[in-house]
């Protein structure tokens, strides 16, 4: 499977989301689509992101952006998150990282000596046209939204 190349049309998929939905980039367009990539639901910094695109999601809203987020972990898992911090977006889960591969965003990563494969956090925005516009990797979270935020009030 190719990979996203910016500036150029995103393959269209579908995946498993929240809301017993499945999410086909085909159907969003006439729409600005953000996809932030994260590590795991419940762990601080993926709560701390999905918190602040939560917080600024009427900005994005009004810029008729829709947000989506994505890790590994099941919809169980995803529905239980989203519940408990109130995401007014749906998360997608991509358990056999078909997107994550689209998207190239699983790296070798470090815990405590141990190397594994991960989700590195990442962000990319589509544009109304179904073609990526920007692209955020290796995201630190504090600030990102907003910056997020600013790109798409650019495009």
């Amino acid at each position: 499977m190719p990979t996203v190349e910016l500036n150029q049309p995103v393959p269209d998929f579908e995946a498993p989301a929240t809301g017993d939905q499945t999410v086909r980039l085909a159907d969003l367009r006439g729409k600005n689509v953000v996809i932030y990539f994260y590590p795991k639901d419940n762990t601080p910094g993926c709560t701390t992101e999905g918190q602040d695109f939560r917080d600024r999601i009427a900005a994005f809203e009004a810029l008729d952006t829709v947000i989506f987020g994505v890790s590994r972990d099941g919809l169980k898992a995803h529905e239980n998150f989203r519940a408990k911090y109130e995401f007014p977006f749906h998360l997608i889960s991509d358990q056999d990282e078909t997107l994550c591969r689209l998207f190239d965003v699983i790296k070798l990563k470090k815990l405590y000596g141990k190397e594994y494969m991960g989700i590195d956090r990442s962000t990319f925005l589509i544009d109304r046209d179904g073609v990526l516009r920007k692209e955020w990797r290796g995201v630190k979270v504090k600030g990102h939204a907003d910056e997020v935020l600013e790109a798409v009030k650019a495009l």
